[in-house]
């Protein structure tokens, strides 16, 4: 399930946003979409286009927290978006916000879709706390290889083969992994020359 409103008609999701006081913002690529947002009482419903979640330290080093596409959410209920955390559009984006005090109102929204969308929301929150596990298990390998290797295998079996293009960028991805971007040049060359991966630019083949 990747989609906030399963089992909701198309009648019943406008009532809904009515309800939760929602409005939809087009952001063109590159911009921090947290610019214009309360940032503690919010959810951000991604409708189309994809964003970075990027956390920049004190001296201006950035590390991918999470890459968001289409029917994936960002909030407060996810991560606590202080003024460190920035989410910079990878495209032309389009957000539905609404009001997070209003999705705890059961009260006023005792409607079935409104239990369904809740219900929605807790799936989606469960999806994402796997990826954010998967990360975590990145992030607690002590060396490049490890890390790379981890992710690779992670990478694999989400879409099924051996074989995949990178996501992103491999400047990206050593910010993703959290390592110096020439150390996990150096590393991949090695993996290479073992006889571990096969590189084409962004494609990558394992061979274990």
């Amino acid at each position: 399930m990747n989609n906030l409103f399963l089992n909701i008609s198309e009648k019943n999701k406008e009532k809904l946003l009515k309800k939760l006081n929602a409005s939809t913002v087009k952001y063109p690529k590159g911009v921090n979409t947290l610019s214009n947002v309360n940032r503690k009482d919010y959810i951000g419903i991604i409708n189309n286009g994809s964003l970075q979640i990027n956390l920049v330290d004190y001296e201006g080093n950035v590390v991918i927290l999470d890459e968001l596409e289409t029917n994936d959410i960002l909030g407060s209920i996810i991560y606590p978006l202080t003024d460190e955390f920035v989410a910079i559009t990878k495209e032309e984006t389009t957000i539905t916000f609404i009001d997070y005090e209003q999705v705890l109102n059961l009260e006023a929204n005792s409607s079935e879709y409104f239990f369904n969308f809740i219900r929605n929301i807790l799936e989606l929150l469960g999806q994402q706390l796997n990826i954010k596990n998967e990360r975590i298990k990145i992030l607690t390998k002590r060396t490049t290889r490890d890390k790379l290797l981890e992710y690779f295998n992670i990478y694999s079996k989400k879409v099924g083969y051996k074989s995949f293009t990178l996501p992103f960028s491999y400047t990206d991805l050593a910010n993703y992994i959290s390592c110096d971007r020439s150390a996990m040049t150096r590393e991949i060359k090695y993996l290479k020359e073992e006889g571990f991966i096969e590189t084409d630019g962004k494609k990558i083949r394992l061979l274990y």
